[in-house]
């Protein structure tokens, strides 16, 4: 594996497309970090001191969590990219849906030229999104302390004595509203643009990698919080063993994540020899892939959008209203209350993707006319019938899997003391680790194309590596002129942020 690792910079190609894709990520990352204009950054400050301190919510629980994952520390910071890429994921996620369940957008996918005239819908549908949820997050600005993505902030603007936005106190607050809203909007648009990019002249998928470098944001401060409580606060003799046992206890979290996201039903399918034109084509047996986790992590995203959204627009409209407070502590992440309804949603929603994206009787009808076949099962129906119940065993395990990842870093946070919902835990399960493995595969999947292709070995002599989307590199990578000029830019960008802030330090 390390030989293979070295044998990509051999690779003109893949080299500069490496290169793009971290240039990418630099500009991501620094985009995360400029603050919104209008902000007190004083308090912003203070604010992520106290996080730190407090060792508030992390990755593994409800819509604001996600979303401060999705975008990197950008909610909590207020950066220019405070949504992150979420808008765009969700309006993805609805044109795939009402793709599956409205006939004209089914018969539009089809069609030569479809799919890029639903992804422009797509783009248009994300605008609306980041202008509604951009609006709502200026808007919760006013009154800080009751906003559920910014917990405890209030205690950050007694301390600094000053407003979190100035304009509302002076009467401004309509222009740093629409201000607001315009500049997510354009951050929403920026890095959706970014991953076409990445996508494109980069490795791997754009808009995945951007959420898994996101995610991998928050490791440093995940280890220094494991170093100040294993380490430093606590002084008994078995917090070394404790740290070996999450060591290994999340290796082999990540090994079971893996082995669950490339297992597959391997059908066979037996073709005849047949004539199409003027060729004649042999007969022989293939496989039908049935995935055993079809869905994803797209049930863990409905679930704990669906369950924590209307309770946290509610908490906006009423917020002294009391039984809108005891509700949002019912379905607080920290409750046990929150994790067992997620985790029956997230079964539910799991077949409930599975039977909107899987057809069985379109398969069947495919092999039909094809001309193959399901040796011991007639085409036709019978083939939809045992297809749709293969899918069904595959997708209980695939559900059962789901819920108990999602729920692992609540029982890991009670049975070491740090908390039902700490930073720490969110790498032992969730949506984190789920989209980490996945993204990770996919890339490793693409650079080990590259080097097979160029008779270089890959990364496993035996066996191959399966990624999410079984597609080929697609786009012209860069030019390596323009890679230099870009790391030189960004080179220069770096250098005058660290003497500014030495200069203000």
């Amino acid at each position: 594996m390390i030989s293979a690792f070295t044998n990509t910079w051999r690779i003109p190609e893949l080299r500069d497309r490496i290169l793009f894709t971290m240039a990418m990520i630099v500009i991501v990352r620094l985009g995360v970090h400029l603050p919104l204009p209008g902000v007190n950054m004083d308090v912003i400050r203070e604010y992520l001191e106290i996080l730190t301190k407090d060792n508030a919510e992390g990755a593994g629980g409800g819509v604001g969590a996600i979303l401060n994952v999705f975008s990197g520390g950008g909610l909590s910071s207020m950066g220019l990219f405070a949504l992150g890429i979420m808008p765009y994921i969700s309006a993805s996620i609805m044109m795939q849906l009402l793709s599956a369940v409205v006939p004209k957008l089914a018969r539009l996918k089809k069609e030569d030229g479809g799919q890029q005239k639903i992804n422009q819908w797509t783009r248009f549908v994300t605008i609306a999104i980041a202008a509604i949820q951009g609006f709502f997050l200026a808007k919760s600005l006013q009154n800080p302390d009751s906003n559920p993505l910014l917990p405890g902030i209030g205690k950050a603007i007694v301390e600094i004595g000053q407003d979190l936005v100035p304009a509302f106190a002076a009467g401004n607050g309509a222009g740093f509203i629409a201000q607001t809203v315009l500049i997510i909007i354009a951050g929403t648009l920026f890095l959706m643009w970014i991953g076409d990019q990445i996508t494109e002249r980069g490795i791997g998928n754009g808009v995945s990698l951007i959420i898994s470098v996101n995610i991998i944001s928050a490791l440093p401060g995940v280890i220094v919080q494991i170093w100040n409580i294993f380490v430093i606060e606590r002084s008994s003799a078995f917090s070394p063993l404790l740290i070996v046992l999450m060591v290994v206890l999340f290796l082999f979290v990540i090994a079971a994540v893996i082995a669950i996201t490339q297992g597959q039903r391997r059908i066979a399918v037996q073709y005849a020899r047949r004539v199409a034109g003027r060729r004649e084509m042999s007969g022989g047996t293939q496989y039908l892939p049935l995935k055993v986790n079809y869905a994803g992590v797209m049930p863990v995203i409905f679930a704990t959008a669906i369950l924590q959204l209307p309770v946290q627009l509610i908490a906006q409209m009423a917020p002294t209203s009391e039984w809108v407070n005891t509700m949002s502590a019912i379905l607080s992440p920290n409750d046990i209350w929150f994790y067992l309804i997620s985790g029956f949603m997230i079964f539910f929603f799991s077949f409930f993707w599975v039977a909107t994206m899987f057809q069985p009787s379109e398969v069947a009808e495919n092999l039909k006319r094809g001309g193959g076949y399901i040796p011991g099962v007639r085409p036709g129906k019978p083939t939809a019938d045992f297809l749709d119940f293969t899918m069904t065993r595959l997708t209980f395990a695939g559900a059962m899997f789901l819920t108990l990842i999602f729920m692992l870093p609540f029982f890991i946070g009670l049975a070491l003391d740090l908390g039902a919902n700490s930073l720490v835990t969110s790498f032992f399960g969730g949506t984190s680790l789920l989209i980490l493995v996945g993204v990770l595969l996919d890339m490793m999947r693409q650079i080990e194309t590259h080097l097979l292709q160029r008779q270089y070995d890959g990364f496993l002599r035996k066996g191959k590596i399966k990624g999410r989307q079984q597609r080929q590199v697609s786009g012209q990578q860069a030019s390596s002129a323009s890679i230099l000029y870009l790391w030189i830019a960004l080179a220069v960008i770096v250098i005058v942020a660290i003497v500014a802030f030495f200069i203000n330090k």
